[in-house]
């Protein structure tokens, strides 16, 4: 019985240590996303380039590829913006555990395996403005490029406020697309920095 209640303690200790230390993650997170409107913007691209890459007219796939370079020209600006202003936050509230699961206080006990959140939205600024300015792609593979850099972007988000698995498991649910399928779409000069910067190798597991 004694055992128990120490169990169901240490599992109380833990849930509270993890809501109030994520809750501040997703204050700051959400603080800096507040200000602009990147998730909107986002949905609108993917929903256009679903929508105009299964247009059968030609003329009309050209107009709906048009009108979406003023969306990912304001949502390349914004997120640059919101990258930038996030630079200003300190290092220690910018610090993301590389570990796969939330471990209470790692960021505080164990720098050397975190990165910098700062570092990270930076590298997505640069990769997203990168497949945006792919004009020599297809626009099929320029759309699927952005996609990949929008959402692996939107996954780093997830994990700085919760974990790598929870992030990976965030993005199979809403986008049936795998954490390492996610990161083998993204450019290569993208890749290469993200797995740098995250430790992760050339792997990406789950």
């Amino acid at each position: 019985m004694e055992l128990f209640f120490a169990a169901a303690l240490a599992a109380m200790a833990f849930w509270n240590i993890r809501s109030r230390e994520q809750g501040r993650r997703i204050a700051l997170l959400g603080r800096h996303l507040a200000r602009h409107q990147i998730e909107k913007h986002m949905e609108t691209l993917t929903r256009g380039y679903l929508r105009a890459l299964g247009e059968d007219d030609g003329e009309r796939r050209r107009q709906i590829w048009v009108l979406l370079h003023g969306t990912e020209r304001v949502l390349r600006a914004q997120f640059a913006r919101m990258a930038a202003d996030f630079a200003a936050s300190g290092a220690d509230q910018a610090r993301v555990s590389k570990l796969p699961f939330y471990v209470p206080f790692a960021v505080r006990f164990a720098p050397a395996a975190t990165f910098d959140m700062r570092q990270a939205l930076a590298l997505h600024a640069r990769g997203i403005e990168r497949a945006m300015d792919a004009g020599d792609a297809s626009p099929r593979d320029r759309a699927f490029t952005i996609c990949a850099e929008l959402l692996l972007m939107q996954h780093t988000c997830h994990w700085f406020c919760r974990s790598r698995v929870v992030a990976s498991a965030r993005t199979l649910a809403r986008h049936k697309t795998a954490y390492d399928q996610l990161v083998a779409s993204v450019s290569p000069q993208t890749r290469a920095e993200y797995l740098a910067l995250t430790g992760l190798g050339g792997a990406a597991p789950a």
